[in-house]
């Protein structure tokens, strides 16, 4: 019997460590995909194109979502972030679990178009180990890192509408409790039509 991919959201706020999470999950488990997303931000230190994102102009930007060629998009902090469609239907249907990385706004996008989705929001243990996990990473002005604690202040209205929460105090122990969440959501109905038919057609003599 074939197993259907899971789609997974993960959202957090800037600099809660929910890219160290993502990266866990697939270091250690080769069931998961991560949907690589669009932006038009320019690369950090590190980051590759294609790998960490596919890093583009607004110009192009805005033509892929004339194209309906994205699943989602949001605009943050002056710039676009977007998740394209083609692969993450692939990946699902060869029955992978496929993780994106995203804001609340395009997390909540998802959610209307895929209601089986798996929500996680990924939380601080408070708002001063955010604050200096945000100045640690050595990326941002000071004057952006106050942007992201005032977003992160805004975000937090909308946490209840995830379906869990994991906290990310020592990382092991929440990669290991988002694979827990991501494994219980293959038993839903949903992804059981398969068995729950097959065993309802017995049950019935046919």
């Amino acid at each position: 019997m074939s197993r259907e991919g899971v789609l997974v959201v993960i959202s957090g706020f800037a600099g809660t460590g929910k890219g160290t999470v993502v990266k866990g999950l697939l270091d250690r488990y080769e069931q998961y995909a991560l949907s690589v997303s669009m932006t038009t931000r320019q690369p950090r230190p590190g980051e590759v194109n294609g790998v960490s994102y596919f890093f583009v102009s607004k110009e192009e930007f805005e033509a892929t979502i004339a194209a309906d060629g994205l699943i989602e998009y949001a605009r943050y902090v002056d710039n676009y972030y977007g998740t394209p469609k083609a692969y993450v239907e692939e990946q699902l249907k060869a029955g992978k679990d496929v993780i994106l990385e995203i804001e609340i706004q395009g997390a909540l996008q998802i959610k209307k178009i895929y209601p089986d989705a798996v929500l996680i929001f990924v939380m601080p243990p408070s708002a001063e180990e955010l604050r200096s996990r945000l100045e640690g990473r050595g990326t941002e002005t000071a004057e952006v890192i106050e942007k992201r604690m005032k977003r992160a202040a805004e975000e937090a209205g909308f946490i209840e509408s995830y379906d869990h929460i994991v906290l990310n105090d020592v990382v092991d122990q929440c990669v290991e409790q988002t694979h827990a969440i991501i494994e219980a959501a293959h038993s839903a109905p949903s992804k059981q039509k398969e068995l729950i038919e097959r065993v309802r057609k017995g049950l019935q003599g046919k």
